[in-house]
């Protein structure tokens, strides 16, 4: 097996994962860092949808606030079609 790669079976990768997470989350506040992600994702709209930073305040957070939705939508769209799709479902193609 090359250098660097498990020889954890899918099962056991989860739950290492899952121990991490809880490590982490038992040494700092979840909240405090979902926080500060939520922000810089919102940024992120704000500098695409007005990269020059030319349009009013207002209506960079409105257009932000909308590409943000916009992106959950597109994220809830996938996870349904993965959803469907795992369980024998022909909704994955739509």
């Amino acid at each position: 097996m090359p250098r660097g790669q498990s020889r954890l079976t899918p099962e056991q990768r989860r739950i290492r994962a899952q121990i991490a997470a809880n490590t982490r989350w038992s040494k700092e506040d979840p909240t405090a860092t979902a926080e500060k992600a939520q922000a810089g994702l919102l940024d992120k709209f704000r500098r695409e949808v007005d990269p020059n930073n030319e349009l009013p305040e207002a209506e960079r957070e409105r257009r932000a606030l909308a590409a943000r939705r916009a992106h959950m939508q597109r994220l809830a769209l996938a996870s349904s079609k993965a959803r469907a799709a795992k369980r024998g479902g022909d909704s994955a193609a739509a």
